[in-house]
Order: structure tokens, then C-alpha cells, then sequence
């Protein structure tokens, strides 16, 4: 974790991280009594009083209570004003609450929210899906989690195929096919999974991420219906593909006869069509949730034509309506699709991207200055408007190595010093994602802010 040249050494690092961690977790504290007042009343309500129970997992001794959030501002019940940079971990990547999104709401409203029928929206947005992202075909559906839940069954019902293939680390949402590990040669289920009944390593294969060599020796078996993939893996440190990689995976994957599936969700990042767009990808089935309703729940998957083709021709075969296990009764709504227009249209352009990238230039830099200055043995990891912290000398190529590289401890400390500061960080990792709305001052502070946290950990504030 650190240069050569440094006197504390990474155990110093981990010793004052940690030192570090206990001194912030008081400062939170002190700062929000209401929020301890809440979190600590007993009665009945959620359980462990949150929404969602890993809502406790952050560094913080509790979660602060929002009581707003507008552009990259959130305000707390205790008064608290930070700057966002976790977004929603991407689903309010292009700000909270955006005009024509928030526009959209109002109107649909008076509208109608959802009828089990097409809006007057839909055939906009189909276009509007198509032109963006080069797949001719499109269907909605309410998380990401779902869009790939249906467009993993699609690949299986086109192909005959049971299997599926993921990257080790790989994130897809609650897809309990996903939820793998690769351990000794092995995939296995995840081990904090809970109510697990099935292995999801009897139906799913993973292997290393630029492992051009696993990929083919499992695609060689012919039974893979499809890869799904993140083109860039982003939630076990941000892992780049090697040069090439992507062409070989594309290459072997037709040569099996197996379906490519991307998984946008957090690299829409990259700019408006996508990594996909951007670097020329050519996959079968493509998902992106989140963002792409300006933080409504919607998400949108893909197909060729080739695909819509095979998947009407397998249905041609049933009898009845039925049911397929596909959509659910308020995908496809009025509101959904209100939303999606509005973002396509008016909030997901190329001048917010051009906005977003100019800030993440200017926090790249100056995060890379601040490592440098504080002799840390850090990388910093950049997929468009999405940057990642890692505690690497060079840029990590799978899962195994991000995980040696990461340090909970570390991680943490930064986290809640950072949030401290009046800044906020995706927690579980050390993510940055840049807002259109992110001024070039409140970047300056960021950055002005990561130097301050790591010269307190590695003791140069003194110096």
C-alpha cells in the first residue's frame, strides 16, 4: 500500500486507519443526536429499523436520516449538507431529482401511473432505446436485477442451454445465478448468502476476468447459453479489460454459439450509448438499470433481431397466454415510461457527459497528485464519469487481485473521514461517481479533501 520510500510501513497504515476510524465514528456522532435518537428507539417497525438491512453495513455507526436530496446536495435530519459523489451507487448518477425527470412525474400523475397497457410514450422510447444503444429491440422491466433475470431466460430458452457464464467478482444485482465465487478452480455460492437452496454453481460457471484462457476452456464445452458480463468489472475495485479482451470474448463466444449479454448498469457511466457505444461492442442482449430513469425504478433490456426472431419462434410453439416468467405487472407502466423519455431526451445528453468527464479529469488528477504526495502505493481506476481508489502500484486484471490489494480498515477510515469533510462516498468501496451537476469548486473540494485524509493517515499532516 505504500512506497518503498515511506517510514510507517503498511502495518503503521492499517494501525492508524484504524485510529483514524475511531476518532471519525465520534465526530458523526456528535454531529447527528437525531439520528441516534431514531436508530436507537426500540418498537416495532422495519427490521433493524432500516429499509434495507445493509443500510447498516456503511462505516458509520448508524446511517444518517435524508431528508433531502436535490442535484449532489444531501441534507440530513440533523442538518447535515454533504456533497454526493455515491449517487445512489448510479441511480441518481445525473443528480437527485432532475428537471425533466421531475417534470415527467407531475404529468404522469395527472396521466395515469400504470395500466398493464402502452402508454403514449412507447414508441419514443423504443426509438429512442434503439438509436442510443444499436439493439433494434427492448422491453422494460423495474430493477436491473430483473432485466437480467429475464434476459438470462431469454438466452436459455433460444439456445436449449442451461449454463451461464460469469466473471469472478462479477455484480448483477439479486440474480441468484450470479451470486458465485470462484474458489480453488471452483464456483461456489457466495458465502454470505442467506436462504439458499440451490448451488447457483450447478447451473453457473466463473471464471477470471481477462483470463482469455478460462474463457475458452469453458465456452469449449458447448452448454453455455450466455456470458453475462459488466465491461468493466466495477464493484470489486474497478477492473479494466485487457487490450483485446473484449474481442476475444466476442470472437469465442460466437464460435461456441453462446449469447453475449452486457450489463450497463454502472458503466453508462462511459458516456450516453454506453461502454458498448464507445468502445464498439456487438453484444446479443443488453441490460442497464438505475440512471436510466433518473432514479425512478426502471431498468431496460436488449436484443438483436436475430434474437427477437428465435424468441418468436420458441413462443410460437406455446399454447395460451400462460405465464412466462417474464415482466411483471408494473414494468412497462405509464410513469416508467414518462420518466424514460425525459432522461433519454433532455437529461442523459452528450453535454452532461461532456460536463461529467471534465470533472472526473480534474478529481483524477488531483487524487493521483494526493497519492503520489502521501508516497502511497494507490492506483486510481477510471471507467468515464466512475472513478475507483484502489490499494494497488498497478491496475488489477481480476477479482483475486482486488481483493489482495483491498484493506476494510483503510477503506473505512476514508469513507467516514470523507463524509466528515461534507463529502460522500459509495460505501463497500472506494467509489467516486461525478454528477453533471458537480461544480468545478465542490471537485476542488473533494480533492482538497482526499489530500487532507491522506495526509492524516500517513502522518504527513504534520510534516
Amino acid at each position: 500500500m505504500l512506497t518503498k520510500g515511506s517510514e510507517i510501513g503498511t502495518a503503521g497504515l492499517e494501525a492508524r486507519a484504524a485510529a483514524l476510524l475511531e476518532t471519525e465514528r465520534t465526530v458523526f456522532e456528535r454531529r447527528r443526536p437525531l439520528a441516534a435518537a431514531v436508530h436507537a428507539a426500540a418498537g416495532p417497525g422495519f427490521f433493524d429499523g432500516v429499509p434495507q438491512h445493509w443500510m447498516l453495513d456503511w462505516p458509520s455507526p448508524f446511517p444518517p436520516i435524508i431528508e433531502t436530496a436535490t442535484g449532489v446536495t444531501l441534507t440530513d435530519i440533523d442538518g447535515n449538507r454533504v456533497t454526493d459523489l455515491c449517487l445512489g451507487d448510479t441511480g441518481a448518477m445525473f443528480g437527485h431529482g432532475p428537471e425533466p425527470v421531475l417534470r415527467a412525474l407531475a404529468n404522469a400523475g395527472t396521466r395515469g401511473l400504470t395500466t398493464m397497457l402502452p402508454s403514449s410514450d412507447a414508441q419514443a422510447v423504443g426509438r429512442l432505446l434503439a438509436e442510443r444503444f444499436g439493439l433494434p429491440r427492448w422491453q422494460l422491466a423495474a430493477t436491473a436485477s430483473d432485466a437480467n433475470r429475464f434476459a438470462i431466460r431469454i438466452a436459455r430458452a433460444v439456445t436449449g442451454r442451461a449454463q451461464l457464464l460469469v466473471f469472478d467478482g462479477c455484480y448483477h444485482g439479486a440474480v441468484d445465478d450470479t451470486l458465485v465465487d470462484l474458489v480453488d478452480g471452483r464456483t461456489v455460492a457466495r458465502r454470505n448468502l442467506l436462504g439458499q437452496v440451490r448451488d447457483p454453481g450447478d447451473l453457473t460457471v466463473s471464471v477470471p476476468f481477462n483470463d482469455e484462457d478460462a474463457l475458452a476452456v469453458a465456452l469449449a464445452g458447448g452448454d453455455i447459453a450466455c456470458v453475462l458480463a459488466e465491461p468493466v468489472m466495477t464493484n470489486c475495485g474497478m477492473i479494466l479489460p485487457d487490450p483485446g479482451f473484449h474481442a476475444t470474448l466476442r470472437r469465442l463466444t460466437r464460435a461456441a454459439g453462446t449469447l453475449l449479454l452486457i450489463d450497463e448498469t454502472h458503466t453508462i457511466s462511459s458516456g450516453p450509448g454506453g461502454y458498448t457505444r464507445l468502445h464498439g461492442l456487438e453484444p446479443d442482449l443488453m441490460v442497464m438499470g438505475k440512471p436510466i430513469g433518473g432514479g425512478i425504478p426502471v431498468s431496460v433490456w436488449g436484443m438483436t433481431e436475430a434474437i427477437s426472431d428465435r424468441l418468436r419462434a420458441v413462443r410460437s410453439r406455446q399454447s395460451g397466454h400462460g405465464h412466462s416468467g417474464i415482466g411483471t405487472t408494473l414494468s412497462g407502466s405509464a410513469i416508467q415510461l414518462a420518466c424514460l423519455r425525459a432522461c433519454l431526451e433532455e437529461v442523459m445528453t452528450d453535454e452532461a457527459y461532456r460536463l461529467m468527464n471534465a470533472r472526473a479529469d480534474r478529481i483524477e488528477a488531483g487524487f493521483e497528485a494526493a497519492i503520489v504526495e502521501n508516497d502511497l502505493d494507490w492506483t486510481v481506476s477510471r471507467v468515464g464519469a466512475r472513478l475507483e481508489i484502489v490499494f494497488s502500484p498497478r491496475p488489477v486484471r481480476n477479482a483475486q487481485e482486488a481483493r489482495e490489494a483491498a484493506s476494510d480498515t483503510v477503506e473505512q477510515a476514508l469513507h467516514l473521514s470523507m463524509l466528515n469533510l461534507g463529502y460522500l462516498l459509495t460505501p463497500f468501496h472506494n467509489m467516486v461517481l461525478v454528477s453533471p451537476a458537480l461544480s468545478t469548486d465542490q471537485a476542488d473540494g473533494l480533492v482538497a479533501a482526499f489530500a487532507n485524509v491522506l495526509a492524516r493517515l500517513t502522518g504527513k499532516e504534520h510534516a
